[in-house]
């Protein structure tokens, strides 16, 4: 289903954000009509229309499209909101932006998804602390990962620091602790939530920058974003990891009792 400020979309209302690729979203898995750090989804979205479209985002707008769709699928599901300008025009980005809502589902991912075998790529996002629509250089990376093997695809930077997954942030496990990477990456809505979890459970956490050199050093590592929450990794190029580390069991369990949010 895909509707844009609560009814069918059309291909010329698409037009502007398949040409230009100019826009922002956040995606929000909805089970019994809630969602989980809801609130943090919609600051995403404003403080994104605001800094791509010069505007403030009605939210109260956003909840409501948002459950008019969750409400008409099966639960759990994925809810997409994209924010963009079906007006825009790319020879004047800078004129008065009229930025709509468009609203799309899929269904969500089976609990307990199995461990990812992850390859690396020096890729940087463009943005990346801004959740954009610019996915091209991401899937084709994923692609590339794909098709040598891997499940999917880790972000170096130049000098080999590791910065975040193509959908996802990623957290290692060393020496009892969780080390998020530092730099060069979205601050993600899972992540900040399983913060809460660490900070609740007990579990140290800290950021600071990870290098590929320190792959060597971690007994585990995990992935996050809303489809899954966190989930473990059983490799990064080839060097295996645990998977079944007693800290991830527990992230997960924790995680899951996370309370959504009403819709």
């Amino acid at each position: 289903m895909m509707e844009l400020n609560g009814r069918p979309v059309t291909a010329e209302e698409l037009r502007a954000l398949a040409f230009a690729n100019y826009g922002h979203f956040t995606s929000m898995r909805v089970e019994g009509m809630g969602v989980r750090g809801l609130a943090l989804h919609l600051e995403r979205l404003q403080g994104d229309c605001r800094i791509l479209h010069g505007v403030d985002l009605d939210l109260d707008r956003v909840r409501h499209l948002a459950r008019r769709a969750a409400a008409a699928a099966p639960s759990p599901v994925m809810i997409r909101v994209t924010v963009f300008d079906p007006e825009l025009d790319v020879a004047r980005p800078a004129a008065d932006a009229h930025p709509e809502i468009l609203v799309s589902t899929r269904p969500a991912p089976p609990d307990g998804p199995p461990p990812l075998t992850l390859g690396t790529a020096d890729y940087e996002r463009d943005i990346p602390e801004i959740k954009h629509t610019g996915l091209f250089g991401t899937v084709m990376q994923r692609r590339f990962a794909q098709l040598t093997g891997s499940d999917d695809v880790l972000f170096t930077d130049s000098v080999g620091r590791i910065l975040e997954g193509a959908t996802w942030n990623i957290g290692f496990v060393r020496d009892g602790r969780v080390v998020w990477p530092g730099s060069g990456c979205l601050n993600g809505v899972t992540m900040r939530l399983l913060n809460g979890v660490m900070e609740r459970a007990g579990i140290p956490h800290t950021t600071a920058e990870v290098d590929l050199d320190d792959i060597h050093r971690v007994s585990s590592a995990f992935v996050t974003n809303a489809a899954a929450g966190p989930r473990p990794v059983r490799s990064i190029d080839g060097v295996e990891l645990d998977a079944d580390a007693p800290i991830l069991t527990t992230l997960r369990r924790e995680y899951a009792a996370i309370p959504g949010d009403p819709l």
